[in-house]
């Protein structure tokens, strides 16, 4: 009956020596458990291990004309494709200098001659399975980080598709927020990325990671709308004091809604942070003026500074059934006269440097005509 069991290829042994004995006597000793590959200088070591499938082992001698084995070594570990192929060197120098050398060039092992058979035996075994292991733990480590990216990347996209999810319910308030958002989520950006390497913002504004969760968090500065009565945010006009208390209450609104969330699934959601402070600051003002808690300059938090002046920019340009748009010059004025008192100092100054990709953003995505 044929033997159906599995086919084990033999492991390959590159032998590179310049004495064709040696080159014999290892063939020889090796045959019968190994493929056998041979070269008889430094060179062409280099072409045979760089030639179809590498060998899996190499025994390398020193002393040959033209490269010698240290120096093959070093080609061997400097190639990528070779760079993991355990080497031995096999050779009459017997110095304990020549030995630590040839470790320093990467070799794993030290053999002199004349060759023990057994030892020789011995150690290319033991070497192979060392590699065999080393092989394995690699490629479970790149299944693990390949998995862990994949895990990262769901866990981002539905921390995404939360924050979309949420913003959406105000898109179903205020027909008006649609394209806002859109621009203040640029905007925010755009102040972050020139504010990053600001003393005063460098050590919060840190990562990319940092200014894209702010970007995404944007779209939730009003979600607090929803909870405003239709009379009022619907209102095609401007407010009565009243009715402008009322509207004062989706700071709040807002960010309450994102903590009741969070207490329904009973954890704090870090990726939410930035949400909850946005919402709940952004109509706060440098000077102590503005609401809901009249906080004033630092106590502030960065993620509502950089919204608060986004939000006013945009508000200021757009067009709405109480009120003409203004010009963006008319806008850029504006902000400025209001440095120090309704806005950071410092994040008008970042808004004066890039007015111009204010604008762009703004048309790029201006509202339906």
């Amino acid at each position: 009956m044929a033997d159906t069991s599995t086919y084990i290829e033999k492991p390959t042994v590159l032998v590179v020596d310049d004495a064709p004995d040696s080159l014999t006597q290892m063939s020889m000793l090796l045959k019968d458990k190994y493929k056998v590959k041979i070269a008889n200088n430094g060179e062409r070591a280099l072409k045979v291990a760089l030639t179809g499938t590498p060998p899996d082992i190499i025994l390398l001698d020193i002393m040959m004309p033209v490269m010698d084995g240290y120096e093959a070594c070093q080609h061997l570990k400097a190639n990528p494709e070779t760079r993991d192929i355990p080497i031995i060197f096999l050779t009459a120098k017997t110095e304990v200098e020549d030995e630590m050398k040839g470790f320093e060039l990467g070799a794993v092992d030290y053999i002199t001659k004349p060759i023990s058979p057994r030892v020789v035996l011995a150690r290319v075994q033991t070497h192979l399975q060392l590699k065999r292991t080393s092989d394995y733990l690699k490629d479970k480590n790149e299944f693990l980080e390949a998995e862990v990216q994949r895990r990262t990347e769901e866990v981002m996209a539905v921390q995404e598709v939360t924050l979309l999810s949420m913003a959406s319910l105000t898109e179903t308030r205020d027909n008006d927020t649609g394209n806002h958002i859109r621009r203040t989520q640029f905007y925010v950006k755009a102040l972050a990325e020139k504010l990053r390497n600001h003393p005063r913002f460098s050590s919060f504004l840190d990562d990319d990671k940092t200014i894209d969760l702010l970007f995404k968090s944007v779209p939730l500065h009003d979600i607090g709308k929803v909870g405003v009565p239709d009379h009022v945010l619907l209102k095609p006009g401007h407010f009565t004091s009243e009715e402008f208390e009322t509207m004062k209450n989706h700071c709040k609104l807002g960010r309450d809604s994102i903590m009741a969330a969070e207490r329904q699934l009973g954890v704090e959601l870090p990726f939410l942070t930035y949400a909850k402070e946005i919402s709940y600051s952004h109509q706060e003002k440098w000077d102590g003026t503005g609401y809901p808690e009249g906080l004033s300059g630092d106590d502030i938090p960065i993620s509502g500074r950089l919204m608060a002046l986004a939000d006013v920019y945009d508000a200021l340009i757009c067009r709405r059934v109480y009120k003409e748009g203004m010009s963006h010059e008319k806008a850029v004025a504006i902000i400025m006269e209001s440095k120090g008192s309704h806005f950071d100092p410092d994040v008008v100054d970042a808004f004066m440097e890039i007015t111009g990709e204010f604008k762009a953003i703004a048309d790029s995505y201006e509202d339906p005509a």
